[in-house]
């Protein structure tokens, strides 16, 4: 779903005065989004940014379940997004001394359910929201009926079952891992502590505070017209997404409207019935595996360039979304795409625009013949514990890094290809023992790998 102890920075924590940002004109915005479309990138794309204090929305392509364009009231799987919402209700809960973070996650679980531990360290909640827990991205007993759907048919007790039987590689709070388990498990803890189910818990603590009243987990049926259409990498027509269990992670599907509101609590923390929720939570707490990058609660703090990007993306089947802002000026922007291609860059570049926005080019249609792209399957050795593996499929090619989705591989010559999920290039060749190569060309990088 999607995806980045200090002490915290005051400028993070409390109002700073907000200062006018430069924001780029509608008609740029719109040339961006047209020639991410045009180009192949994605079906449709809504961009919300603040300018001077004035919300703006542009709006490109794309069709909502009634045939209409996306707009600023179409509905969007936010994906990881969710996983900030939980962490403001983590927060809320904290002040209010209902749960602290400190506290063992084994308290609130049912009798019979054992948390895993490691060297007598137990996990915390606090290991949960900064996804330094020791546990992995999804529990291995995850075998999905559909996998169109795949969160849909994950249960309860199949995440206790997990739980009890798993075995940490690491110490909790010794390293950042990003875990989807792990942060659904906190929202679900949370809801047990209060006695009721989480999407209730979230809309009385968070959602109806802060106004937002087009944010649900399971859509009103007079609101499902308004749902953007989702599509894979390809372009293709695929599920929504419902993730019951691990909801904390992922499950919120909302508006550009309803996240505008949403962007005005996170920038005026000095007023507002969550303010002090929400500061809390954005305080950096730990490291993670980017020295330019510090976790907060569920939020990433992005600290480059002599300023901070506080944020969250947010990935499913047929979605990617960017929601950021600056907490020292105020400046945000959201992306919401209904295709599964990468909107962060754009995202960081609206609020900073040192930040680098991916140029697309023109898809090239290169026929490449079967036995060809045969010719390039195998096992790719790209570092120590990280391996591309390259499949063929009815005449398409894939690559698959170790513990990353597998992506298509679009042809731009017989020896070139380009990813449309990510920026990135492949070129296969052979080094001077004549064995395959396969070079990875991604943010001005290249690292070649030899087959196996």
């Amino acid at each position: 779903m999607g995806i980045a102890a200090a002490v915290a920075v005051m400028s993070m924590v409390v109002a700073a005065p907000l200062v006018a940002q430069s924001q780029p004109a509608d008609s740029t915005i719109q040339r961006w989004l047209t020639e991410r479309v045009t180009n192949g990138y994605a079906t449709g794309i809504v961009v919300g940014v603040r300018d001077g204090g004035r919300d703006r929305v542009v709006a490109v392509g794309g069709a909502q379940r009634d045939g209409r364009p996306v707009g600023a009231t179409s509905f969007f799987e936010i994906g990881s997004i969710t996983k900030v919402f939980t962490n403001i209700l983590l927060a809320d809960m904290v002040l209010k001394g209902e749960v602290a973070l400190e506290d063992p996650v084994q308290k609130y679980l049912p009798a019979g359910v054992t948390m895993p531990s490691r060297n007598g360290k137990v996990i915390t909640l606090l290991d949960l929201a900064t996804a330094s827990s020791g546990l992995p991205s999804l529990g291995s007993n995850m075998t999905p009926k559909d996998i169109r759907n795949p969160y849909a048919d994950y249960s309860v007790q199949q995440m206790y079952e997990f739980l009890s039987a798993h075995t940490l590689r690491r110490d909790p709070g010794e390293r950042y891992e990003y875990s989807n388990i792990g942060m659904g498990l906190l929202g679900h803890v949370l809801a047990l502590r209060a006695g009721k189910s989480y999407e209730m818990l979230l809309r009385e603590r968070v959602l109806e505070p802060l106004g937002m009243r087009e944010t649900f987990i399971v859509m009103p049926s007079d609101k499902a017209a308004r749902f953007a259409v989702p599509h894979d990498a390809d372009l293709e027509e695929v599920l929504p997404w419902d993730i019951p269990t691990l909801a904390g992670a992922g499950a919120l599907r909302s508006t550009t409207r309803d996240m505008l509101r949403f962007a005005d609590a996170v920038t005026h923390r000095d007023r507002g019935p969550l303010g002090k929720a929400i500061a809390f939570s954005i305080e950096p707490r730990r490291p993670t595996t980017n020295p330019n990058m510090r976790i907060a609660l569920g939020w990433h703090v992005r600290e480059a360039n002599g300023r901070s990007i506080v944020w969250h993306n947010g990935g499913t089947g047929g979605f990617r979304t960017f929601f950021g802002f600056d907490p020292a000026t105020g400046a945000h922007s959201m992306v919401w795409s209904n295709t599964s291609n990468g909107v962060d860059d754009l995202g960081l570049h609206l609020i900073d625009s040192t930040v680098a926005r991916m140029r697309t080019l023109p898809r090239l249609n290169v026929a490449v013949p079967a036995e060809t792209l045969r010719a390039y399957v195998g096992s790719y050795v790209l570092a120590p514990g990280a391996v591309i593996a390259v499949s063929e499929a009815q005449g398409k090619l894939f690559v698959q890094i170790t513990g990353q989705p597998r992506f298509r591989l679009w042809p731009e010559s017989a020896t070139n290809f380009s990813l449309r999920a990510v920026p990135a290039k492949v070129r296969f060749g052979a080094d001077s023992t004549g064995a395959m190569t396969l070079t990875l060309d991604q943010g001005g990088r290249e690292q070649r790998a030899r087959r196996q």
